[in-house]
């Protein structure tokens, strides 16, 4: 089965009456570890860790003051709010496209490990290439390990990549000669080169997920009929490994 991951946003909302979750995280225990890691650490600390301004240092640290992971849970593809999410659509999505994405869809976390979008999570600041050393580990791709890979390998062998490099880098150290992992880059040529632009690639990976969601797509060839907000699959620039969409 065709398991697709993303990566989360670091806009979050809470609003746990929007839907009910329907699970808690599958690494709810090592997020718990992270998080009791976290409120022992002083503001100065924390600031280093999170590299933001002094309001969202400050709003964070309060938050982690009355922080549970198991109350006041909003639904993880409804929590995150940035660009990609936006563009996704979720809150209009109907039965059939929830239902998908449940089972295909997977968001990775340098908080929560790997999320389905039904898990009930709250709020957090904390990239996976933010400079936390949690239980002894040199940094968060050390602490999670294998993890995220055997989490989403589980379902299948075919993996489709939507995520940033900085999510996409947790999963490669454990490929396989068995494990398919596909990238998709959206991007426009320029002068004869393909150039990917970080806001335009945010929003196409949101619109994909919603396409393929709306479409039922569990194979590659329906992945490459994409063909939203003037995207097309280019067959020239792609490879077994990337597919490569540009915009006319």
């Amino acid at each position: 089965m065709m398991q697709i991951i993303i990566s989360p946003a670091r806009q979050m909302k809470s609003d746990p009456d929007a839907l009910p979750y329907q699970s808690l995280p599958v690494f709810l225990p090592q997020a718990e570890v992270i998080l009791a890691d976290l409120k022992q650490r002083s503001v100065a600390e924390l600031k280093a860790i999170w590299q933001c301004s002094d309001r969202l240092v400050q709003q964070n640290v309060d938050r982690l003051a009355t922080m549970t992971l198991t109350e006041q849970l909003t639904p993880a593809l409804l929590a995150f709010t940035g660009l990609q999410y936006q563009a996704m659509g979720p809150g209009v999505f109907d039965d059939e496209a929830w239902d998908y994405v449940q089972r295909h869809l997977r968001i990775l976390s340098g908080f929560y490990g790997v999320l389905k979008p039904l898990d009930g999570i709250v709020p957090y600041r904390l990239g996976l290439s933010d400079a936390a050393q949690v239980a002894g580990t040199a940094n968060l791709y050390q602490y999670w390990g294998n993890r995220l890979a055997e989490e989403v390998y589980r379902e299948g062998e075919l993996v489709l990549n939507l995520a940033s490099v900085e999510y996409a880098k947790a999963i490669k150290p454990y490929l396989t000669p068995a494990r398919q992992l596909v990238t998709c880059l959206f991007g426009e040529v320029h002068a004869g080169k393909f150039k990917q632009k970080a806001t335009q690639a945010k929003q196409a990976r949101g619109n994909m997920v919603r396409y393929l969601a709306e479409h039922q797509v569990t194979t590659l060839a329906g992945v490459k009929k994409f063909a939203v907000a003037g995207f097309q699959y280019q067959p020239a620039l792609s490879t077994p490994t990337k597919l490569v969409f540009v915009k006319a």
